[in-house]
């Protein structure tokens, strides 16, 4: 059985039970940024904030529950329930918040300018060549400096580049996967599940995507205290909603890192983040949905929620396989295959309470920015951004993402196309090349058909991986905002009064350009002119002549096994240290991830 595409451990736990309270803080000198630039540097890494001594609470007993629960209320350098001394947020009383490592100062207030010359952030998301503005590499396969279509191309596929610039990718079976339109600034993505992406940059800067079945939106970039930002405002199903985020330039591929429209009064971060005071039970009312019942052996939910990150982790799980169902009908995706209950979720728990821990650290981070808000500072982005969440990966902590749309990506064993779909997780254990824009994860749980294998390790552009990044904070405030409204009911416990004050409006936010007048018509639009934009590309590429044919790479070289007969010693040199041992007398058992290694008498009998 070929292991190689399980990543080198880290200790159990190690890298999770750390609630990362991130500190990156701007100082004054950013102020002065040059409003007309194409990218802000990326930030600087921050000094390390206190840590927790303990892992939050876990799960005791029942569906989906795998973990012991923890003592409620136990002793933690994190935040805790009770108001203590904390450098986190506490639920009762006023909290300063995670502590920071020396002072900011405030950037000088230069006023919003909402038309100002900055780039409008293009970062890039799904399979739609986005353009980057470095000579950062493109991944797996990656043909020709010249290659026009910038997300890793999978093998047996080729490209097109015509003499306007413009290309056409093809899978190996001949199919178009992507068009890129230079005329029109325009790329489009037919994805492996079925569904269609457009993309496209006006000439104004602002830029509208469009993707059938799923949300689309049209993005707007303005300038803060001479930062980056952009507006996105949303369509999705008659709903239209907005998400702010800033800019920063990072290996040369400018990145949108969520920014909150608003913020929670310290307090109810700190009763979100601390256990309860007994688990509770809930009833979410699931049972007679479609997409519950479809994705019944992929998901379960807890039985218990010791505290909100658990109940979080849910909301946001089932959020995402919602939307898969919901494109799944809407526009014929195959996101996933039916998955029959009965047996272990194949979202099993250890991954959960890794996603759980994620979350848990995300509501840190939000009190730490709640409070530079509330003093007027900035919030630096690198605090959530994909550079520091690379460093600690660098740093031996590595960071699970959940996917929030359907992206398709390169096994990196293999050089084959595969799917990822709104929630699966992968994990970044290894950080990318100095020079990478793409890294290589592993995925913890997908949903079978034409998805990537469970344990595969699949190549990812790190602007898709910011992108996960963003969903998944953005689907926390929207289940806080939940959670608020219905505290005290249905089994959840009522938050203090100090925990239900008013949101506080970020100001950046504030000062956003206002909403699109035609959101959905102008989606839909755009959508209209992928159908124009590929006739035209793809009838071009087959009249150039002149045009360029890029030919991907051939399957990498054969990555090194597990064999049977092998050492304990060959095992570890090839897949590391295992997460955990289970020494049985003669048989010895090493565990990778959900993979195990049998060992009888120092040598392997068998791989499960």
């Amino acid at each position: 059985m070929n292991l190689s595409h399980l990543p080198r451990s880290v200790s159990k736990g190690s890298a999770m039970a750390v609630v990362a309270v991130f500190l990156c803080l701007s100082g004054a000198a950013g102020a002065a940024a040059d409003d007309k630039k194409k990218s802000a540097s990326a930030p600087a890494k921050p000094a390390a904030a206190a840590k927790p001594a303990a892992q939050g609470p876990k799960p005791a007993g029942g569906a989906g529950a795998g973990h012991a629960s923890g003592a409620a209320g136990a002793t933690t350098h994190g935040p805790t329930a009770n108001g203590a001394a904390s450098h986190g947020p506490t639920a009762n009383g006023a909290s300063k918040g995670p502590t920071a490592n020396g002072g900011t100062a405030n950037s000088a207030n230069r006023g919003p300018s909402a038309n100002g010359a900055n780039k409008t952030p293009g970062t890039s998301v799904g399979n739609k060549g986005a353009a980057t503005m470095g000579g950062g590499k493109t991944g797996a396969g990656a043909g020709a400096s010249h290659q026009a279509i910038k997300s890793p191309a999978p093998r047996g596929s080729n490209e097109h580049v015509t003499k306007t610039g413009s290309a056409v990718r093809t899978r190996p079976n001949g199919r178009v996967s992507d068009v890129h339109d230079a005329k029109r600034g325009m790329d489009v993505h037919h994805g492996l599940n079925g569904g269609r992406r457009v993309s496209v940059e006006r000439a104004d800067h602002s830029r509208v995507v469009a993707e059938r079945g799923r949300r689309g939106y049209v993005e707007r970039g303005y300038n803060y205290r001479g930062h980056d930002f952009a507006r996105r405002s949303y369509f999705y199903h008659g709903r239209a909603y907005d998400r702010y985020y800033r800019g920063y330039g990072y290996r040369g591929v400018y990145m949108n890192v969520y920014a909150p429209g608003y913020y929670y009064a310290p307090a109810f971060y700190g009763w979100a983040y601390n256990p309860w005071a007994a688990p509770i039970a809930f009833a979410w009312g699931w049972g007679g949905n479609p997409w519950f019942g479809f994705y019944g052996g992929y998901f379960a939910p807890y039985a218990v929620y010791p505290s909100a990150a658990f109940w979080l982790t849910d909301y946001i799980i089932s959020q995402d396989l919602q939307a898969a169902y919901a494109a799944r009908e809407a526009a014929a995706e195959a996101a996933g295959e039916a998955v029959v209950a009965g047996g272990q979720p194949l979202l099993t728990p250890d991954v959960k309470q890794q996603i759980a821990d994620e979350v848990r650290a995300q509501l840190a981070l939000e009190n730490q920015e709640a409070g530079q808000n509330a003093q007027n500072q900035d919030v630096d982005p690198g605090s959530s951004g994909i550079a520091r969440l690379v460093s600690d990966v660098q740093n031996g902590h590595p960071h699970v993402f959940v996917a929030g749309s359907s992206l398709d990506v390169v096994d990196a064993s293999s050089g084959a196309e595969c799917a990822i779909s709104d929630g699966d997780a992968v994990q970044l254990s290894a950080a990318p090349a100095a020079d990478a824009t793409t890294a290589n994860v592993v995925v913890l749980a997908s949903k079978g058909g034409k998805e990537c294998a469970r344990a595969s390790t699949v190549t990812v552009q790190l602007a898709d991986l910011q992108e996960m990044q963003n969903h998944m904070r953005e689907t926390i405030d929207q289940g806080l905002q939940d959670l608020k409204a219905k505290q005290g009911t249905g089994g959840l416990p009522a938050a203090p009064p100090s925990a239900q004050a008013q949101t506080a409006p970020a100001q950046y936010a504030a000062v956003a350009p206002p909403p699109e007048a035609n959101l959905s018509t102008e989606i839909q639009q755009v959508d209209q002119q992928g159908d124009q934009s590929e006739k035209e590309v793809t009838a071009e590429a087959g009249q150039d002549g002149g045009g360029t044919v890029v030919a991907t790479a051939t399957a990498p070289a054969a990555p090194a096994t597990v064999a049977l007969g092998q050492t304990t010693g060959e095992v570890e040199g090839i897949l590391g240290q295992p997460v955990s041992k289970a020494l049985l007398g003669a048989k010895t058992i090493y565990n990778y991830n959900g993979m195990k290694v049998v060992f009888k008498d120092g040598k392997v009998a068998d791989v499960q």
